[in-house]
């Protein structure tokens, strides 16, 4: 999983007009009994983005994880607009630094998989990294501009030889007064497969 670009149509702060933002992104590994078997997390920001500002994003490093046999890999991406410059910039420096494959035992987290949202698989990710705490500590409703989710099951790849899919997510709403209006485009590099994000917001 690698991310591509990100662009601000429109800002969530329209007084200081300015938005300082990050990107929490993960793969999740489940085994074929929908068990959190392995994560691994990354982290991008903190950006100041100015309406209609692009910025390219492939200089951040890639995630990867293998798709346990009859299994999936989840690929999920959160866009957070950030209130505490100091601390989420600590906790991004810290989610950069344990950005490798974390082994999860079979059963360590019990959840109700249909019912996750990409929010919800990121948090998983960084849970079993130790620092899922520190994000949830530091977000509230507001602060959540946008989340998209990406499923890859072992058993879909085995009919497909797509190599590669950029998945587009866009991702607007409205904040008391202000608005924003946010497009994002990451990569999934695979052996075989295609499919398009669900956006959620």
């Amino acid at each position: 999983m690698a991310l591509r670009t990100i662009k601000a149509n429109n800002l969530e702060e329209t007084i200081s007009r300015k938005d300082e933002v990050m990107i929490a992104y993960s793969l999740t590994a489940f085994n074929s009994q929908n068990q959190l078997v392995g994560a691994v997390n990354n982290a991008w920001g903190i950006q100041t983005m100015t309406k209609g500002m692009s910025t390219n994003l492939a200089s951040q490093s890639p995630i990867q994880l293998e798709i346990p046999k009859n299994g999936k890999v989840v690929a999920s991406l959160v866009l957070i607009e950030v209130d505490d410059y100091e601390a989420t910039q600590a906790l991004i420096k810290r989610i950069q630094q344990v950005n490798q494959w974390v082994q999860v035992p079979a059963g360590f987290l019990a959840l109700a998989v249909e019912a996750l949202t990409p929010l919800r698989y990121v948090t998983l990710g960084l849970t079993a990294a130790g620092l899922g705490v520190q994000l949830t500590d530091r977000l509230d409703q507001d602060d959540l501009l946008g989340q998209s989710s990406v499923e890859l099951k072992d058993a879909d790849l085995q009919s497909s030889k797509q190599s590669q899919l950029s998945v587009p997510a866009h991702f607007t709403g409205q904040h008391l007064r202000d608005s924003f209006d946010y497009e994002l485009e990451y990569d999934i590099r695979l052996k075989r497969m295609r499919v398009r994000a669900k956006d959620r917001k």
